[in-house]
């Protein structure tokens, strides 16, 4: 790969990406950008989005609506909310699964785990009754 050239754009996108947890949208990711950046395109944030994920930097949550971005890299998954959209994040140990990938051998070669959880989040929820 050839060598990739700083950008403060993308390091911006990493930055905002690493402060948030709520799992922000390209669309969210571009309006925020877009104060310190105020000529940035839309698809300049998803080539940078898309690079970022390609260089392992951050991964992409794809979900029911729009993908959302995450930059906390440590296995984990995600519970998705059918009604506001949310993407919340869920810490268990999907580890295990990658750590005992010899149980899927038979398969194939696991690299990685995900989990996703639907449902109604605990805010929705109490606005149902």
């Amino acid at each position: 790969m050839a060598v990739l050239k700083y950008s403060r754009q993308r390091e911006s996108i990493k930055k905002y990406l690493h402060s948030r947890e709520d799992h922000p949208t390209a669309d969210m990711v571009y309006t925020s950008i877009r104060e310190e950046f105020p000529n940035i395109s839309l698809g300049t944030v998803y080539r940078n989005l898309s690079l970022l994920i390609e260089l392992g930097e951050i991964k992409r949550v794809t979900t029911d609506g729009a993908d959302r971005f995450d930059a906390k890299l440590t296995p984990h998954g995600h519970f998705i909310c059918r009604k506001c959209g949310r993407v919340m994040d869920v810490m268990l140990p999907v580890e295990n699964f990658v750590e005992n990938k010899d149980l899927f051998r038979h398969l194939g070669k696991v690299e990685e785990c995900r989990m996703k959880f639907y449902g109604i989040c605990n805010s929705c929820g109490r606005n149902l009754n």
